[in-house]
């Protein structure tokens, strides 16, 4: 454990930053998986519905430094690839 405040001071804002991190890396799996669920099951409403949900969500992640904005972009890309892909077969 830290000895000096602000090592002490450091390590708590780590760990509220480990949370939040936690919990918004794990609404995007879960709005991802939700889009892959919809597509696959040639849903086209609600996988749409659901891709700006997990859109909204990523970028959000990226605003508050989770998420690199290409890491972001490059699942958004391939969610909407998914949605497509779908609803045109």
């Amino acid at each position: 454990m830290a000895n000096h405040e602000s090592a002490i001071k450091r390590h708590k804002q780590s760990e509220k930053k480990k949370l939040r991190n936690r919990s918004v890396k794990s609404a995007v799996r879960t709005a991802a998986k939700k889009v892959k669920e919809a597509a696959a099951a040639n849903r086209k409403d609600d996988a749409t519905a659901l891709l700006k949900n997990a859109i909204s969500l990523l970028d959000g992640a990226v605003t508050k430094g989770v998420l690199h904005r290409n890491n972001a972009s490059r699942r958004i890309s391939r969610l909407t690839g998914t949605v497509n892909s779908a609803s045109s077969k």
